[in-house]
């Protein structure tokens, strides 16, 4: 099983659009940014200074929104095992009442630091993302 991950983020004024909503590329960083405190969290420190994590593709779905002011509830985890040098991350956004309001699929690729090369993802390397 997966461990999982939780933060809270507050939608500012900035963060909202001409449509009233939290915009696209808030909710983009919101998953980048919990992804890394996640890594970051579990990592081991050799881990962290040997490798780094690029997006390949990123899937949103949208069921709801926030207004300035709100507070979202992000919860993150990694699904099923990691298949060569990629690892798919899930994350959900739920509102004050607990509801579902957003969901992201991203799968990621780990990259070698210092050479900038794709690398396998070892089991050493997430073991400590699975309980």
């Amino acid at each position: 099983m997966s461990v999982r991950f939780r933060k809270s983020f507050t939608a500012l004024p900035q963060h909202i659009d001409e449509l009233g909503h939290v915009n696209n590329i808030v909710w983009v960083q919101w998953v980048q940014d919990l992804a890394t405190e996640h890594w970051r969290a579990l990592a081991a420190p050799e881990h962290d200074a040997a490798f780094i994590w690029v997006v390949v593709r990123h899937e949103i779905d949208y069921r709801g929104n926030v207004d300035v002011g709100d507070s979202v509830t992000a919860e993150t985890w990694i699904e099923g095992q990691p298949l060569g040098a990629t690892s798919l991350r899930r994350v959900d956004f739920s509102d004050a009442a607990g509801k579902v309001i957003v969901s992201a699929a991203t799968n990621w690729a780990m990259l070698d630091r210092a050479s900038g090369r794709l690398v396998r993802v070892r089991p050493e390397v997430v073991a400590p993302f699975f309980a």
